[in-house]
């Protein structure tokens, strides 16, 4: 880790971020990495709000940046991809700036440099990535979860950073070696919450660090599978139309409401139907009732097994 005028040298989604604040959840940087992608620095922006911000809530936007306020906590803007700025209010605590950091601000970033951040976790099989995108609760992390208990690694878990090759092949590119993982599912899988630290405003939500089981190569996307909750004993898997897989793709991109904040519309369109034209997307319908993510994992495993198969003939 680099340590220069308190600025501290990460790697994460691809990006060389130099920080005032300490993210140790992100892979540290050498000595001898001296340049840097995104700057995250603490700075004051009160007067910019106050110009800026007419109801003094919700996000603004220009095209190349974002401004917003959390409660009394910060002032965040993020600017041309390239920059993170800190604006601490008088209930300021860090642990929440970081969370907000490696949350909404990287999706920003990510966005304003023509990545597709999606909302979901990311587990490799056979060399290839596999994004398990859902809304909150769906049981993503869970899933991931089990994969990596099964020998998987896994490139991403809450942000999937997707990056097109020669503008034709999707790349996962992963982010930190880290989950967020509920109390009952740690349970489900024998650990105990004693040394964790919970996650801000989630209190049975845990950060859970993962080293031997996180991948750090890009990887070719091969595949999404959507998970969803649904009021039957059975899971099912539920093929979806073009025109529903391309609002998959919108509604789980990670803090949407940006993409047409930052007139990424039309590239968002683009870019979703790169992926789609490369790759499957799957539904998988799972029940409330019940702890089925063995079940989910030989469906998943069966259905790239079959794809595989005929992507041979």
């Amino acid at each position: 880790m680099i340590v220069t005028k308190r600025k501290m040298s990460y790697m994460a989604f691809g990006v060389h971020i130099l920080s005032e604040i300490p993210l140790p959840e992100l892979s540290p940087m050498g000595l001898e990495d001296q340049g840097f992608d995104v700057e995250v620095v603490i700075e004051d922006l009160k007067m910019e709000w106050e110009h800026l911000a007419k109801d003094k809530t919700g996000y603004i936007f220009k095209e190349s940046y974002v401004l917003f306020r959390l409660d009394d906590i910060a002032i965040f803007l993020i600017k041309e991809g390239k920059k993170i700025s800190i604006s601490p209010l008088k209930d300021y605590k860090e642990d929440i700036a970081k969370m907000i950091v490696l949350g909404t601000c990287i999706g920003a970033i990510l966005l304003q440099r023509n990545i597709l951040p999606l909302h979901g976790s990311t587990i490799a099989v056979n060399g290839k990535a596999y994004a398990i995108v859902g809304e909150s609760g769906a049981g993503k992390s869970t899933l991931a979860s089990t994969f990596i208990r099964d020998g998987y690694p896994i490139l991403t878990d809450d942000i999937i950073a997707v990056s097109i090759l020669n503008e034709r092949t999707p790349f996962v590119i992963p982010s930190y070696p880290q989950q967020k993982l509920w109390q009952e599912t740690l349970h489900e899988f024998g650990k105990t919450t004693s040394n964790l630290k919970s996650v801000y405003g989630r209190q049975t939500k845990y950060y859970v660090p993962l080293l031997a089981e996180f991948l750090t190569n890009p990887l070719p996307l091969a595949g999404i599978f959507e998970l969803v909750k649904i009021d039957q004993e059975e899971v099912e898997v539920v093929t979806k139309t073009r025109l529903e897989q391309l609002s998959i793709l919108y509604n789980h991109t990670y803090r949407n409401l940006m993409i047409s904040g930052l007139r990424k519309l039309e590239w968002h369109f683009k870019v979703s139907t790169n992926i789609l034209n490369n790759i499957n997307v799957y539904q998988l319908q799972r029940p409330i009732s019940r702890f089925t993510s063995d079940e989910l994992v030989s469906i998943i495993l069966e259905k790239i097994r079959l794809t595989e198969e005929n992507n041979k003939k």
